[in-house]
């Protein structure tokens, strides 16, 4: 049983798709701005930050578009929670934004929405986007 709460939040970000789908995609891009290093092997990526690692299963991805993650230890938990990365581009002004979607409980939501906040962030700093 989830006692996550889902949350979404979109970032507008001045990059093009292409470029920003390798920063969300692949274990070289994650590691500029999602964690000190990452690693795959598969459908699993090893997260690395300081003195600690966390490994994610790949659920889903379309190209250029979207990846989907759900960490190990929801896995093994039975948990339906994952982490979602979308690129979103407006038909109308071709404004790009990535959507974030992800869980937390209901006490942390707050915090995790600064954590990605401050993930966006460095990702928008090593893009050179402001």
């Amino acid at each position: 049983m989830d006692d996550k709460v889902k949350f979404e939040i979109e970032f507008p970000i001045h990059a093009s798709p292409q470029l920003l789908y390798q920063y969300i995609s692949t274990p070289s891009g994650l590691s500029e701005w999602f964690s000190d290093n990452v690693n795959s092997r598969g459908e699993f990526f090893t997260f690395i930050w300081d003195d600690s690692e966390e490994i994610a299963k790949l659920l889903n991805k379309k190209t250029g578009e979207r990846i989907k993650f759900r960490w190990m230890e929801d896995e093994d938990e039975g948990s339906s929670c994952y982490f979602e990365i979308r690129i979103q581009v407006d038909e109308i002004t071709k404004d790009v934004s990535l959507m974030v979607t992800d869980f937390a409980e209901e006490d942390e939501v707050e915090e995790s929405k600064m954590l990605w906040t401050n993930q966006i962030s460095s990702l928008k700093q090593v893009l050179g986007s402001s």
